[in-house]
């Protein structure tokens, strides 16, 4: 019995200092990281089925590594939902470091193509786009961020006369 408490000692002890680097989570020193959307990449555009890249760099404030389990989102553009969908990559951002990611997005805007040619007419006219999504970060003790980015694209500016 004696071994059995000494193994289990053991094994406790191992997990409390594998938890090193969510020290930080723990006693509150933890600062979020920020999440920037940097570039929306149109990979491939068919009728029935458009293909885009979301490139985003993530910067860790923090002195420990931040490894990250994966990104949930959705996709607006005036109120339209043109995607939503999760990424399962794992990586780990370095501390006070940055990682850039890229999340792969499907959609299929055929179903909302008469109502974004409208929009796009107006050339002058501002189109609102919104993204919304959680990133999971952690290994034992997960800290889920949400992300919210949202602004507005003038269409003129990418659509040639």
């Amino acid at each position: 019995m004696h071994a059995r408490a000494r193994t289990t000692t053991l094994i406790a002890l191992l997990i409390l200092l594998s938890l090193g680097g969510c020290s930080t989570w723990l006693f509150g020193n933890f600062q979020d990281p920020e999440i920037h959307l940097v570039k929306v990449e149109i990979v491939k555009a068919k009728l029935m089925e458009q293909k885009f890249m979301l490139h985003f760099r993530i910067d860790n404030p923090n002195d420990s590594s931040l490894p990250i389990r994966g990104l949930q989102y959705t996709l607006y553009l005036n109120d339209i939902l043109l995607a939503d969908g999760e990424s399962s990559d794992w990586f780990t951002v370095p501390a006070n470091g940055h990682e850039y990611y890229q999340v792969p997005v499907r959609t299929n805007l055929w179903q909302h193509l008469k109502e974004i040619v409208k929009e796009l007419k107006k050339t002058d006219q501002p189109i609102r786009y919104r993204l919304e999504g959680e990133l999971a970060t952690g290994l034992f003790f997960g800290h889920d961020l949400h992300l919210a980015r949202s602004g507005e694209i003038i269409p003129g500016k990418f659509i040639p006369e």
